[in-house]
């Protein structure tokens, strides 16, 4: 394999994602190879146990070393401006390595308590089982971060937009708190992908993709990343090398295809999804709309200066009907025939979900008041069909 000449310092983004990372074989392939081997084959006794013992660079076995994997870990670190990138099998797996390589028994964990609904449950149901305590807090008010601190918090955990009311964390003012008490400061990214924001350069210390949503951008594979400096990524690699939640080697070849076209399909995501969201506040039916591309978002001013363009998720709230929210949320979603009812997004292909019954669905109902999860509400992940079809397809339910 031989590298290419990568000036990643210089590249725009456009460039990094369709550049950075590469290499080649002695074959000369332009596009990135599929390494589809589960071992690598040594030369002698001697290479493979200094390839063991880390006294050689180089592959070793599929679980941890993996040309195709690498190539992805590279390119997604520098897009992230990150040093090292380990790759994970999914955005739950990428969480679960962070939280299991750099916590221990007796550890703290403050978190935003609009994260998404599985990493409460991982956080609630697993992560607590190995003595590890959560408490959650606003993902918008510092000082809440700042007064649930305990001598034992060792890391601060948020997403930002959060999922699905897309509240805009500051993560800048939650940074400095976490470095005031000596913890580490992990943002999931998957809403806004390193194109739109970038967290270490506002002050966190990890980076957490679900790289299965826009980096993937077509639905079509799992994947996840946890980014930040080699020294806190060495333990989360040493949990991913023995407990094995690997990134296949064709999974990361389909997501090194999808970050070619990260920055394009952002843009336009974050376009339809503006004029989708003027649109819903429109409609009569429609009783608040959540972006924060709109003026209206209570972080808006935040949100304009934190990230570069509002995203493509938009969740709104259904005006109270007979019957309740739930069946009227449930109406327009049932009466939609282009958009995709399924809770994933980041896709070219516009979904729509009920978080009350799907993705937050397994948490405490109160844990859903307080996170302002109502029965009125829908989340859009506005895709990349014409905005006017996709207005068409919700103004049957919401008519």
């Amino acid at each position: 394999m031989s590298e290419q000449n990568h000036q990643t310092e210089t590249w725009q983004p456009e460039t990094l994602a369709v550049r950075a990372g590469a290499v080649r074989s002695q074959f000369g392939e332009n596009s990135e190879a599929l390494f589809m081997t589960s071992s690598f084959v040594f030369e002698s006794a001697a290479q493979a146990s200094a390839r063991f013992v880390g006294e050689e660079p180089g592959n070793i076995y599929s679980r941890f070393t993996n040309p195709t994997v690498t190539m992805f870990e590279e390119r997604l670190a520098a897009l992230e401006g990150a040093e090292q990138c380990v790759a994970t099998a999914s955005g739950m797996s990428a969480i679960l390595a962070c939280v299991m390589g750099l916590l221990k028994a007796g550890d703290h964990i403050v978190a935003s308590r609009s994260i998404f609904g599985a990493t409460i449950n991982l956080f609630n149901n697993v992560i607590k089982k190995f003595g590890v305590e959560t408490t959650y807090v606003s993902a918008t008010d510092a000082t809440e971060w700042q007064a649930a601190v305990r001598p034992n918090t060792r890391l601060f955990f948020l997403e930002t937009p959060s999922n699905p009311l897309t509240e805009i964390s500051d993560i800048a003012a939650i940074a400095a708190v976490a470095k005031g008490c000596g913890a580490l400061l992990a943002v999931d990214n998957c809403f806004c992908t390193p194109i739109l924001q970038r967290p270490l350069e506002l002050g966190a210390d990890i980076v957490i993709q679900s790289a299965t949503k826009y980096i993937d951008g077509q639905g079509r594979v799992l994947g996840g990343a946890v980014l930040g400096n080699r020294k806190l990524m060495e333990p989360v690699f040493g949990f991913l090398r023995t407990a094995g939640p690997t990134l296949s080697a064709f999974n990361a070849w389909i997501l090194l295809k999808g970050l070619e076209t990260l920055k394009v399909r952002m843009d336009a995501h974050s376009a339809n999804a503006l004029e989708l969201a003027r649109w819903l506040e429109a409609q009569p039916n429609v009783a608040r709309v959540f972006y924060p591309g709109l003026p209206s978002h209570p972080q808006h001013q935040l949100a304009m200066k934190q990230q570069k363009s509002g995203g493509g998720i938009v969740s709104f709230e259904v005006a109270s009907s007979p019957g309740g929210g739930k069946e009227a949320a449930w109406r327009v979603i049932d009466n939609t025939r282009m958009i995709s009812i399924t809770a994933n997004l980041g896709d070219t292909k516009t979904t729509i979900t009920h978080p009350a019954s799907t993705t937050h669905g397994r948490i405490a109902p109160e844990a859903r008041a307080a996170a302002g999860i109502t029965d009125g509400l829908i989340r859009i992940a506005v895709g990349l069909e014409a905005v006017v079809d996709i207005q068409n397809d919700l103004a049957r339910g919401l008519g």
